[in-house]
């Protein structure tokens, strides 16, 4: 329970820094008015994060990871490249009415069009999708058989190519003003990348 509250605190800090970094700007904002609006004292803050920008970590690492436990759900029966699609359309497409991902959505185009003007926003970014693409080699590699731990070269290929179509997908989006559904859309965008590189990803 006590890490499971842990993960609460820091995801609770997480969502209360992305919405004033929205709502002030980055520079504005310091990690005393981020700790002051979740409730926490600011050496509660540091214990948790370094930095202001790393306070947004949580989140972006779990838009991040969300696509890459929709490739561990995805079907058995379907290939590596279909799995790869069929999950970037379930973690990339707010279902109608869940405003609460739209809203998440909304706030990653946010804070990545502020991480390029931000080299810390960039790190904690570029630190996110680097995780995700070492789960995701975790998760092919199950899928294909392999000893827990295991993987190879082609599942590491496979896993970074992936994750990289999967980014510029998302970061294509987040630089224009195109809504999170429709043929512009990051799911959409993402279906279009991962079948470009789909001789990459046959190697599994």
């Amino acid at each position: 329970m006590t890490e499971r509250r842990k993960a609460a605190t820091r995801l609770d800090i997480a969502r209360t820094a992305a919405a004033l970094f929205v709502e002030h700007g980055l520079r504005t904002t310091r990690a005393e008015d981020i700790a002051r609006a979740a409730g926490v004292a600011p050496r509660t803050f540091y214990r948790y994060f370094a930095t202001k920008e790393e306070a947004i970590t949580p989140l972006l690492a779990a838009g991040a990871g969300q696509w890459v436990e929709a490739v561990r759900d995805a079907p058995g029966d379907l290939s590596v490249p279909d799995a790869l699609r069929h999950a970037a359309a379930c973690a990339l497409t707010p279902t109608p009415g869940d405003t609460a991902a739209s809203d998440s959505l909304e706030w990653v185009r946010s804070l990545l069009r502020m991480a390029a003007d931000s080299p810390a926003l960039r790190s904690v970014w570029n630190d996110a999708c680097h995780d995700a693409d070492t789960t995701l080699a975790r998760v092919l590699s199950a899928r294909a058989g392999l000893p827990d731990g295991a993987d190879s070269l082609d599942i590491r290929l496979t896993a970074g190519v992936a994750g990289a179509a999967v980014r510029a997908a998302v970061e294509t989006w987040a630089a224009g003003d195109d809504p999170a559904t429709g043929p512009l859309g990051p799911a959409a965008l993402a279906e279009r990348c991962l079948t470009a590189t789909e001789g990459a990803l046959k190697g599994t």
